[in-house]
Protein backbone atom coordinates (compact mmCIF):
# COMPACT_ATOMS: atom_id res chain seq x y z
CA UNK A 1 0.00 0.00 0.00
CA UNK A 2 1.36 3.39 -0.93
CA UNK A 3 2.03 5.60 2.06
CA UNK A 4 0.20 8.94 2.15
CA UNK A 5 2.67 11.72 1.37
CA UNK A 6 2.00 13.95 4.37
CA UNK A 7 2.10 11.02 6.76
CA UNK A 8 5.35 9.70 5.32
CA UNK A 9 6.97 13.15 5.42
CA UNK A 10 5.96 13.53 9.04
CA UNK A 11 7.35 10.10 9.88
CA UNK A 12 10.64 10.69 8.05
CA UNK A 13 11.29 14.01 9.75
CA UNK A 14 10.40 12.55 13.10
CA UNK A 15 12.75 9.59 12.64
CA UNK A 16 15.64 11.84 11.52
CA UNK A 17 15.19 14.27 14.38
CA UNK A 18 14.82 11.49 16.91
CA UNK A 19 17.89 9.55 15.79
CA UNK A 20 20.10 12.66 15.73
CA UNK A 21 18.77 13.62 19.13
CA UNK A 22 19.54 10.20 20.56
CA UNK A 23 23.15 10.31 19.31
CA UNK A 24 23.83 13.97 20.08
CA UNK A 25 22.43 13.72 23.60
CA UNK A 26 25.22 11.35 24.55
CA UNK A 27 27.24 12.89 27.41
CA UNK A 28 30.59 11.97 25.86
CA UNK A 29 29.91 14.18 22.83
CA UNK A 30 29.04 17.16 25.02
CA UNK A 31 32.22 16.65 27.01
CA UNK A 32 34.35 16.71 23.83
CA UNK A 33 32.77 19.87 22.42
CA UNK A 34 35.73 22.11 23.49
CA UNK A 35 38.17 19.55 22.08
CA UNK A 36 36.34 19.52 18.77
CA UNK A 37 36.57 23.31 18.57
CA UNK A 38 40.33 23.19 19.27
CA UNK A 39 40.85 20.53 16.58
CA UNK A 40 38.93 22.73 14.13
CA UNK A 41 41.24 25.67 15.00
CA UNK A 42 44.36 23.59 14.33
CA UNK A 43 42.94 22.23 11.10
CA UNK A 44 41.36 25.33 9.61
CA UNK A 45 42.26 28.34 11.68
CA UNK A 46 40.11 30.76 13.58
CA UNK A 47 37.23 30.66 11.06
CA UNK A 48 36.86 26.88 11.34
CA UNK A 49 36.93 27.13 15.13
CA UNK A 50 34.14 29.74 15.13
CA UNK A 51 31.99 27.65 12.78
CA UNK A 52 32.44 24.56 14.94
CA UNK A 53 31.86 26.37 18.24
CA UNK A 54 28.67 28.03 16.97
CA UNK A 55 27.44 25.34 14.59
CA UNK A 56 27.49 22.32 16.90
CA UNK A 57 25.14 23.87 19.52
CA UNK A 58 22.74 24.78 16.69
CA UNK A 59 22.92 21.17 15.45
CA UNK A 60 22.25 19.92 18.99
CA UNK A 61 19.24 22.20 19.27
CA UNK A 62 17.89 21.07 15.90
CA UNK A 63 18.18 17.43 16.99
CA UNK A 64 16.33 18.12 20.26
CA UNK A 65 19.31 17.59 22.53
CA UNK A 66 18.22 20.33 24.93
CA UNK A 67 14.57 19.24 25.33
CA UNK A 68 13.65 18.10 28.81
CA UNK A 69 11.94 14.79 29.32
CA UNK A 70 11.74 13.88 25.62
CA UNK A 71 13.29 10.44 25.80
CA UNK A 72 10.72 8.33 23.94
CA UNK A 73 11.96 6.34 20.98
CA UNK A 74 9.25 7.21 18.45
CA UNK A 75 9.36 4.32 16.03
CA UNK A 76 6.63 4.25 13.42
CA UNK A 77 4.91 0.94 12.72
CA UNK A 78 5.52 -0.87 9.47
CA UNK A 79 1.82 -1.72 8.96
CA UNK A 80 -1.13 0.54 8.14
CA UNK A 81 0.88 2.76 5.84
CA UNK A 82 3.33 4.04 8.43
CA UNK A 83 0.70 5.94 10.39
CA UNK A 84 1.68 7.78 13.52
CA UNK A 85 0.79 6.41 16.96
CA UNK A 86 -0.65 8.10 20.04
CA UNK A 87 2.71 9.57 21.23
CA UNK A 88 3.35 11.13 17.82
CA UNK A 89 0.01 12.86 17.49
CA UNK A 90 0.07 14.16 21.07
CA UNK A 91 3.52 15.61 20.39
CA UNK A 92 2.22 17.20 17.19
CA UNK A 93 -0.73 18.70 19.08
CA UNK A 94 1.57 19.88 21.90
CA UNK A 95 3.58 21.94 19.44
CA UNK A 96 0.52 23.65 17.96
CA UNK A 97 -1.04 24.42 21.34
CA UNK A 98 2.24 25.68 22.72
CA UNK A 99 2.67 28.19 19.88
CA UNK A 100 -0.94 29.33 19.55
CA UNK A 101 -0.27 32.61 21.42
CA UNK A 102 2.48 33.45 18.94
CA UNK A 103 0.99 32.17 15.68
CA UNK A 104 -2.66 32.79 16.40
CA UNK A 105 -3.36 29.37 14.86
CA UNK A 106 -5.00 26.42 16.62
CA UNK A 107 -6.08 22.88 15.72
CA UNK A 108 -8.89 20.38 16.14
CA UNK A 109 -8.52 16.74 17.08
CA UNK A 110 -10.88 14.07 15.73
CA UNK A 111 -11.28 10.49 16.96
CA UNK A 112 -12.92 7.98 14.60
CA UNK A 113 -14.40 4.75 15.93
CA UNK A 114 -15.94 2.07 13.72
CA UNK A 115 -19.50 1.01 14.48
CA UNK A 116 -19.98 -2.69 15.20
CA UNK A 117 -16.24 -3.38 15.08
CA UNK A 118 -16.73 -6.60 17.05
CA UNK A 119 -19.22 -7.83 14.44
CA UNK A 120 -16.66 -7.24 11.68
CA UNK A 121 -14.09 -9.24 13.63
CA UNK A 122 -16.51 -12.06 14.42
CA UNK A 123 -17.75 -12.43 10.85
CA UNK A 124 -14.55 -11.96 8.85
CA UNK A 125 -11.59 -12.50 11.17
CA UNK A 126 -8.49 -10.58 12.16
CA UNK A 127 -6.83 -10.48 8.72
CA UNK A 128 -9.85 -8.88 7.06
CA UNK A 129 -10.21 -6.41 9.94
CA UNK A 130 -6.59 -5.32 9.47
CA UNK A 131 -7.12 -4.89 5.73
CA UNK A 132 -10.26 -2.82 6.33
CA UNK A 133 -8.31 -0.56 8.69
CA UNK A 134 -5.54 -0.16 6.13
CA UNK A 135 -7.95 0.75 3.33
CA UNK A 136 -9.79 3.13 5.65
CA UNK A 137 -6.51 4.83 6.57
CA UNK A 138 -5.79 5.43 2.88
CA UNK A 139 -9.21 6.99 2.38
CA UNK A 140 -8.91 9.22 5.43
CA UNK A 141 -5.51 10.49 4.32
CA UNK A 142 -6.84 11.20 0.82
CA UNK A 143 -9.71 13.25 2.30
CA UNK A 144 -7.39 15.47 4.37
CA UNK A 145 -5.09 18.37 3.56
CA UNK A 146 -1.33 18.43 3.35
CA UNK A 147 -0.05 18.89 6.90
CA UNK A 148 -2.92 17.11 8.68
CA UNK A 149 -1.75 14.13 10.71
CA UNK A 150 -3.43 10.71 11.03
CA UNK A 151 -2.62 8.27 13.83
CA UNK A 152 -4.02 4.87 14.63
CA UNK A 153 -5.25 4.22 18.13
CA UNK A 154 -5.41 1.12 20.24
CA UNK A 155 -8.53 -0.91 19.52
CA UNK A 156 -8.84 -0.10 15.83
CA UNK A 157 -9.75 3.61 15.76
CA UNK A 158 -8.00 6.63 14.27
CA UNK A 159 -7.07 10.07 15.56
CA UNK A 160 -6.66 13.08 13.27
CA UNK A 161 -4.97 16.37 14.11
CA UNK A 162 -5.63 19.21 11.70
CA UNK A 163 -2.77 21.42 10.60
CA UNK A 164 -2.77 24.84 12.34
CA UNK A 165 -5.54 27.18 11.21
CA UNK A 166 -6.55 30.70 12.24
CA UNK A 167 -10.29 30.11 12.23
CA UNK A 168 -11.94 26.92 13.42
CA UNK A 169 -15.65 26.90 14.23
CA UNK A 170 -18.10 24.20 15.21
CA UNK A 171 -20.00 24.20 11.92
CA UNK A 172 -16.83 23.86 9.88
CA UNK A 173 -15.57 20.94 11.96
CA UNK A 174 -18.91 19.14 11.64
CA UNK A 175 -18.50 19.46 7.87
CA UNK A 176 -15.02 17.96 8.14
CA UNK A 177 -16.40 15.05 10.18
CA UNK A 178 -19.15 14.50 7.61
CA UNK A 179 -16.54 14.44 4.84
CA UNK A 180 -14.53 11.82 6.74
CA UNK A 181 -17.63 9.66 7.17
CA UNK A 182 -18.37 9.97 3.45
CA UNK A 183 -14.81 8.89 2.63
CA UNK A 184 -15.38 5.63 4.52
CA UNK A 185 -18.92 4.97 3.26
CA UNK A 186 -18.08 3.22 -0.02
CA UNK A 187 -17.88 -0.58 0.22
CA UNK A 188 -14.47 -2.20 0.60
CA UNK A 189 -13.86 -5.21 -1.67
CA UNK A 190 -11.79 -7.97 -0.08
CA UNK A 191 -11.62 -11.49 -1.55
CA UNK A 192 -14.76 -10.96 -3.64
CA UNK A 193 -16.69 -9.76 -0.58
CA UNK A 194 -18.07 -6.22 -0.32
CA UNK A 195 -17.75 -4.93 3.22
CA UNK A 196 -19.59 -1.82 4.37
CA UNK A 197 -18.34 0.07 7.41
CA UNK A 198 -19.67 3.10 9.21
CA UNK A 199 -18.06 5.22 11.87
CA UNK A 200 -18.94 7.51 14.72
CA UNK A 201 -16.77 10.59 15.20
CA UNK A 202 -15.99 12.79 18.16
CA UNK A 203 -13.90 15.93 18.03
CA UNK A 204 -12.65 18.73 20.22
CA UNK A 205 -11.67 22.23 19.13
CA UNK A 206 -8.28 23.29 20.44
CA UNK A 207 -9.63 26.18 22.55
CA UNK A 208 -12.16 23.80 24.16
CA UNK A 209 -9.48 21.40 25.45
CA UNK A 210 -9.63 21.03 29.25
CA UNK A 211 -5.86 21.62 29.39
CA UNK A 212 -3.56 23.18 26.75
CA UNK A 213 -1.80 19.89 26.06
CA UNK A 214 -1.95 17.37 23.25
CA UNK A 215 -2.86 14.53 25.59
CA UNK A 216 -5.78 16.49 27.06
CA UNK A 217 -7.07 17.47 23.61
CA UNK A 218 -6.89 13.89 22.35
CA UNK A 219 -8.59 12.59 25.48
CA UNK A 220 -11.41 15.13 25.06
CA UNK A 221 -11.92 13.99 21.45
CA UNK A 222 -12.00 10.39 22.70
CA UNK A 223 -14.69 11.29 25.25
CA UNK A 224 -16.76 12.85 22.44
CA UNK A 225 -16.22 9.77 20.25
CA UNK A 226 -17.39 7.47 23.04
CA UNK A 227 -20.53 9.57 23.38
CA UNK A 228 -21.06 9.41 19.61
CA UNK A 229 -20.64 5.63 19.69
CA UNK A 230 -23.39 5.31 22.29
CA UNK A 231 -25.72 7.33 20.06
CA UNK A 232 -24.64 5.76 16.76
CA UNK A 233 -24.26 4.36 14.31
CA UNK A 234 -22.89 7.25 12.29
CA UNK A 235 -23.18 9.88 15.03
CA UNK A 236 -21.00 12.99 15.34
CA UNK A 237 -20.35 14.68 18.67
CA UNK A 238 -18.36 17.76 19.67
CA UNK A 239 -16.72 17.75 23.09
CA UNK A 240 -18.37 19.65 25.92
CA UNK A 241 -17.30 19.82 29.55
CA UNK A 242 -20.45 17.95 30.59
CA UNK A 243 -19.28 14.87 28.67
CA UNK A 244 -16.26 14.48 30.93
CA UNK A 245 -18.48 14.55 33.99
CA UNK A 246 -20.80 11.96 32.45
CA UNK A 247 -17.87 9.69 31.67
CA UNK A 248 -16.59 10.07 35.22
CA UNK A 249 -20.06 9.13 36.47
CA UNK A 250 -20.11 6.08 34.17
CA UNK A 251 -16.66 5.02 35.34
CA UNK A 252 -17.79 5.36 38.94
CA UNK A 253 -20.96 3.39 38.15
CA UNK A 254 -18.87 0.65 36.52
CA UNK A 255 -16.76 0.40 39.67
CA UNK A 256 -19.95 0.17 41.71
CA UNK A 257 -21.26 -2.60 39.45
CA UNK A 258 -18.01 -4.56 39.73
CA UNK A 259 -18.14 -4.25 43.51
CA UNK A 260 -21.79 -5.35 43.57
CA UNK A 261 -20.96 -8.45 41.50
CA UNK A 262 -17.95 -9.32 43.64
CA UNK A 263 -19.73 -8.86 46.97
CA UNK A 264 -22.95 -10.66 46.02
CA UNK A 265 -25.26 -7.64 45.87
CA UNK A 266 -26.32 -8.67 42.36
CA UNK A 267 -27.88 -12.11 42.51
CA UNK A 268 -30.83 -13.95 40.98
CA UNK A 269 -34.46 -13.86 41.92
CA UNK A 270 -36.41 -16.92 40.85
CA UNK A 271 -39.73 -16.86 38.99
CA UNK A 272 -41.71 -20.12 38.85
CA UNK A 273 -42.92 -21.88 35.72
CA UNK A 274 -46.06 -24.02 35.88
CA UNK A 275 -47.26 -26.97 33.78
CA UNK A 276 -50.76 -26.23 32.44
CA UNK A 277 -51.77 -29.90 32.34
CA UNK A 278 -50.92 -30.80 35.94
CA UNK A 279 -50.37 -27.53 37.79
CA UNK A 280 -46.95 -28.84 38.92
CA UNK A 281 -43.82 -26.74 39.05
CA UNK A 282 -41.90 -27.30 35.80
CA UNK A 283 -38.98 -25.04 36.64
CA UNK A 284 -37.73 -21.63 37.71
CA UNK A 285 -36.14 -18.84 35.72
CA UNK A 286 -33.19 -17.05 37.33
CA UNK A 287 -33.47 -13.27 36.82
CA UNK A 288 -30.76 -10.82 37.91
CA UNK A 289 -31.64 -8.29 40.62
CA UNK A 290 -29.47 -5.72 42.37
CA UNK A 291 -29.85 -5.33 46.13
CA UNK A 292 -28.42 -1.83 46.61
CA UNK A 293 -27.43 -0.78 50.11
CA UNK A 294 -28.99 2.69 49.76
CA UNK A 295 -31.51 2.48 46.91
CA UNK A 296 -32.97 -0.91 47.77
CA UNK A 297 -33.95 -3.32 45.00
CA UNK A 298 -32.94 -1.94 41.60
CA UNK A 299 -34.92 -3.35 38.64
CA UNK A 300 -32.94 -4.93 35.79
CA UNK A 301 -33.97 -2.28 33.25
CA UNK A 302 -31.87 0.24 35.21
CA UNK A 303 -28.62 -1.69 35.46
CA UNK A 304 -28.52 -4.40 32.76
CA UNK A 305 -27.77 -1.88 29.96
CA UNK A 306 -24.94 -0.50 32.10
CA UNK A 307 -23.65 -4.05 32.66
CA UNK A 308 -23.51 -4.62 28.90
CA UNK A 309 -21.94 -1.22 28.18
CA UNK A 310 -19.29 -1.83 30.84
CA UNK A 311 -18.38 -5.20 29.32
CA UNK A 312 -19.48 -7.09 32.44
CA UNK A 313 -22.05 -9.39 30.81
CA UNK A 314 -19.88 -12.49 31.15
CA UNK A 315 -19.14 -11.74 34.78
CA UNK A 316 -22.86 -11.30 35.48
CA UNK A 317 -23.57 -14.58 33.69
CA UNK A 318 -21.07 -16.40 35.90
CA UNK A 319 -22.70 -15.02 39.05
CA UNK A 320 -26.25 -15.91 37.99
CA UNK A 321 -25.24 -19.39 36.81
CA UNK A 322 -23.46 -20.16 40.09
CA UNK A 323 -26.46 -19.15 42.22
CA UNK A 324 -28.91 -20.95 39.91
CA UNK A 325 -27.05 -24.26 40.13
CA UNK A 326 -26.56 -23.82 43.87
CA UNK A 327 -30.33 -23.30 44.20
CA UNK A 328 -31.01 -26.62 42.43
CA UNK A 329 -28.71 -28.42 44.87
CA UNK A 330 -30.44 -26.82 47.88
CA UNK A 331 -33.90 -27.73 46.58
CA UNK A 332 -32.79 -31.30 45.97
CA UNK A 333 -31.40 -31.61 49.49
CA UNK A 334 -34.65 -30.23 50.90
CA UNK A 335 -36.63 -32.86 48.99
CA UNK A 336 -38.33 -30.26 46.77
CA UNK A 337 -38.83 -31.35 43.19
CA UNK A 338 -37.73 -28.62 40.76
CA UNK A 339 -36.97 -30.17 37.35
CA UNK A 340 -34.72 -27.41 36.03
CA UNK A 341 -33.68 -23.79 36.21
CA UNK A 342 -33.42 -21.39 33.28
CA UNK A 343 -30.52 -18.94 32.89
CA UNK A 344 -30.33 -16.20 30.27
CA UNK A 345 -27.16 -16.12 28.17
CA UNK A 346 -26.01 -12.89 26.52
CA UNK A 347 -24.34 -12.57 23.13
CA UNK A 348 -21.04 -11.86 24.87
CA UNK A 349 -21.24 -15.18 26.74
CA UNK A 350 -22.25 -17.07 23.61
CA UNK A 351 -19.16 -15.75 21.81
CA UNK A 352 -16.86 -17.47 24.31
CA UNK A 353 -15.27 -20.40 22.39
CA UNK A 354 -14.96 -22.42 25.62
CA UNK A 355 -18.54 -21.91 26.80
CA UNK A 356 -19.59 -25.59 26.55
CA UNK A 357 -16.48 -26.72 28.40
CA UNK A 358 -17.07 -24.08 31.07
CA UNK A 359 -20.71 -25.12 31.60
CA UNK A 360 -19.81 -28.79 31.81
CA UNK A 361 -17.25 -27.99 34.50
CA UNK A 362 -19.84 -26.02 36.48
CA UNK A 363 -22.42 -28.80 36.23
CA UNK A 364 -19.87 -31.40 37.35
CA UNK A 365 -18.86 -29.11 40.19
CA UNK A 366 -22.43 -29.19 41.53
CA UNK A 367 -22.96 -32.85 40.55
CA UNK A 368 -25.92 -31.97 38.32
CA UNK A 369 -26.91 -33.49 34.99
CA UNK A 370 -27.06 -31.11 31.97
CA UNK A 371 -30.84 -31.53 31.57
CA UNK A 372 -31.32 -29.60 34.83
CA UNK A 373 -30.10 -26.42 33.09
CA UNK A 374 -32.15 -24.50 30.51
CA UNK A 375 -30.06 -22.13 28.39
CA UNK A 376 -32.32 -19.21 27.49
CA UNK A 377 -31.33 -17.32 24.32
CA UNK A 378 -33.14 -14.28 22.93
CA UNK A 379 -34.83 -14.85 19.61
CA UNK A 380 -33.11 -11.73 18.28
CA UNK A 381 -29.72 -13.40 18.83
CA UNK A 382 -30.70 -16.49 16.86
CA UNK A 383 -32.45 -14.46 14.14
CA UNK A 384 -29.53 -12.11 13.50
CA UNK A 385 -26.38 -14.11 14.19
CA UNK A 386 -23.97 -15.25 11.50
CA UNK A 387 -21.28 -15.90 14.09
CA UNK A 388 -19.83 -19.38 13.70
CA UNK A 389 -18.72 -19.44 17.36
CA UNK A 390 -22.28 -18.77 18.58
CA UNK A 391 -23.67 -21.42 16.26
CA UNK A 392 -21.08 -23.94 17.46
CA UNK A 393 -21.68 -23.11 21.12
CA UNK A 394 -25.44 -23.50 21.00
CA UNK A 395 -25.07 -26.79 19.14
CA UNK A 396 -22.49 -27.99 21.67
CA UNK A 397 -24.78 -27.09 24.60
CA UNK A 398 -27.65 -29.00 23.01
CA UNK A 399 -25.41 -32.04 22.48
CA UNK A 400 -24.27 -31.75 26.08
CA UNK A 401 -27.88 -32.23 27.11
CA UNK A 402 -28.86 -28.71 28.19
CA UNK A 403 -32.31 -27.51 27.17
CA UNK A 404 -32.28 -24.65 24.63
CA UNK A 405 -35.11 -22.17 25.22
CA UNK A 406 -35.86 -19.53 22.58
CA UNK A 407 -36.80 -16.48 24.65
CA UNK A 408 -39.23 -13.68 23.63
CA UNK A 409 -40.45 -15.68 20.64
CA UNK A 410 -42.30 -13.54 18.10
CA UNK A 411 -40.10 -10.44 18.49
CA UNK A 412 -37.00 -11.42 16.51
CA UNK A 413 -38.31 -13.09 13.32
CA UNK A 414 -36.34 -16.30 13.74
CA UNK A 415 -36.85 -18.60 10.77
CA UNK A 416 -37.93 -22.24 11.01
CA UNK A 417 -34.52 -23.16 9.60
CA UNK A 418 -32.79 -21.37 12.47
CA UNK A 419 -35.02 -23.05 15.05
CA UNK A 420 -33.97 -26.43 13.70
CA UNK A 421 -30.37 -25.34 13.21
CA UNK A 422 -29.97 -24.34 16.86
CA UNK A 423 -31.68 -27.48 18.24
CA UNK A 424 -34.26 -25.41 20.12
CA UNK A 425 -36.20 -27.51 22.66
CA UNK A 426 -38.80 -24.96 23.78
CA UNK A 427 -40.09 -21.59 22.62
CA UNK A 428 -41.14 -18.94 25.12
CA UNK A 429 -44.01 -16.88 23.72
CA UNK A 430 -43.45 -13.18 24.35
CA UNK A 431 -45.80 -11.49 26.79
CA UNK A 432 -46.97 -9.07 24.07
CA UNK A 433 -48.91 -12.01 22.54
CA UNK A 434 -50.21 -13.20 25.91
CA UNK A 435 -51.77 -9.98 27.21
CA UNK A 436 -55.60 -10.08 26.86
CA UNK A 437 -55.41 -13.38 24.98
CA UNK A 438 -58.65 -14.42 26.68
CA UNK A 439 -60.48 -11.33 25.35
CA UNK A 440 -58.83 -10.52 22.01
CA UNK A 441 -59.66 -12.86 19.14
CA UNK A 442 -56.68 -11.66 17.10
CA UNK A 443 -54.37 -12.51 19.97
CA UNK A 444 -55.92 -15.96 20.16
CA UNK A 445 -55.31 -16.52 16.45
CA UNK A 446 -51.67 -15.48 16.76
CA UNK A 447 -51.02 -17.68 19.78
CA UNK A 448 -52.89 -20.60 18.23
CA UNK A 449 -50.73 -20.33 15.10
CA UNK A 450 -47.53 -20.31 17.16
CA UNK A 451 -48.66 -23.32 19.18
CA UNK A 452 -49.65 -25.27 16.06
CA UNK A 453 -46.23 -24.60 14.53
CA UNK A 454 -44.49 -25.70 17.73
CA UNK A 455 -46.54 -28.88 17.96
CA UNK A 456 -45.73 -29.89 14.39
CA UNK A 457 -42.02 -29.22 15.00
CA UNK A 458 -42.03 -31.21 18.24
CA UNK A 459 -41.25 -28.17 20.40
CA UNK A 460 -42.42 -27.46 23.92
CA UNK A 461 -44.05 -24.10 24.63
CA UNK A 462 -44.12 -21.65 27.53
CA UNK A 463 -46.10 -18.40 27.68
CA UNK A 464 -44.53 -15.45 29.53
CA UNK A 465 -46.26 -12.63 31.36
CA UNK A 466 -49.43 -14.45 32.42
CA UNK A 467 -51.21 -12.17 34.90
CA UNK A 468 -54.86 -13.26 34.99
CA UNK A 469 -56.74 -16.52 35.47
CA UNK A 470 -58.50 -15.89 32.17
CA UNK A 471 -55.21 -15.71 30.28
CA UNK A 472 -54.02 -18.89 31.99
CA UNK A 473 -57.22 -20.78 31.16
CA UNK A 474 -57.19 -19.69 27.50
CA UNK A 475 -53.52 -20.62 27.04
CA UNK A 476 -54.18 -24.04 28.54
CA UNK A 477 -57.15 -24.58 26.21
CA UNK A 478 -55.09 -23.54 23.17
CA UNK A 479 -52.46 -26.11 24.08
CA UNK A 480 -49.63 -24.10 25.65
CA UNK A 481 -47.61 -26.52 27.79
CA UNK A 482 -46.19 -24.17 30.43
CA UNK A 483 -46.89 -20.69 31.80
CA UNK A 484 -44.97 -18.08 33.75
CA UNK A 485 -46.04 -14.74 35.19
CA UNK A 486 -47.22 -12.68 38.14
CA UNK A 487 -50.38 -14.79 38.45
CA UNK A 488 -48.25 -17.59 39.90
CA UNK A 489 -45.42 -15.68 41.49
CA UNK A 490 -43.21 -12.65 41.06
CA UNK A 491 -39.43 -13.14 40.87
CA UNK A 492 -38.45 -13.90 44.48
CA UNK A 493 -35.15 -14.21 46.35
CA UNK A 494 -33.92 -17.74 46.93
CA UNK A 495 -34.77 -17.63 50.63
CA UNK A 496 -38.47 -17.22 49.74
CA UNK A 497 -38.63 -20.06 47.22
CA UNK A 498 -38.88 -22.97 49.66
CA UNK A 499 -42.01 -21.67 51.39
CA UNK A 500 -43.53 -20.80 48.00
CA UNK A 501 -42.89 -24.32 46.68
CA UNK A 502 -44.49 -25.90 49.74
CA UNK A 503 -47.49 -23.60 49.45
CA UNK A 504 -47.78 -24.40 45.74
CA UNK A 505 -47.89 -28.12 46.45
CA UNK A 506 -50.65 -27.53 48.99
CA UNK A 507 -52.79 -25.51 46.61
CA UNK A 508 -52.27 -27.34 43.33
CA UNK A 509 -55.89 -28.36 43.17
CA UNK A 510 -56.94 -24.70 43.11
CA UNK A 511 -55.23 -24.06 39.77
CA UNK A 512 -57.36 -24.55 36.65
CA UNK A 513 -56.39 -27.65 34.71
CA UNK A 514 -57.92 -28.04 31.30
CA UNK A 515 -57.99 -31.63 30.16
CA UNK A 516 -59.02 -31.01 26.55
CA UNK A 517 -57.57 -28.57 24.06
CA UNK A 518 -59.44 -26.52 21.52
CA UNK A 519 -58.09 -26.01 18.05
Amino acid sequence: MQKPQHTADYGGKLRLSTRLGLYLRRPELLVFLPALSLIAFWAGGEGAMMITALGLPVLFAFAGAFRDGDKTDFRLPDSLGGLALRPHITKFLDGILRDVSVTGKSTTCFVIQFDDADVLLDRHGRAVQTEVLARSAERLCAALREGDTVARLEGGGFAIALAPMRRMDLEGMIQVATRLQAALASPISIDAARIYVSCSIGFCLGPKSPLPTGASLLDAAQVAADDAGRNGPGAIRAYTSGMARKRADRDAFRSELELALDEGHIRPHFQPQICTDTGAISGFEALARWHHAERGLIPPAEFLPAIEEAGLSERLGEVILYHALAALVHWDKAGLHVPNVGVNFSSAELRNPRLAEKLKWELDRFDLTPDRLCVEILETVIAETDNDVIVHNISALAKLGCGIDLDDFGTGHASITNIRRFAVRRIKIDRSFVTKVDEDREQQKLVSGILSLAERMGLETLAEGVETKGEHAMLAQLGCGHVQGFLFGRPMPFDATQSWILEQHAHRSALPMIGSRTR
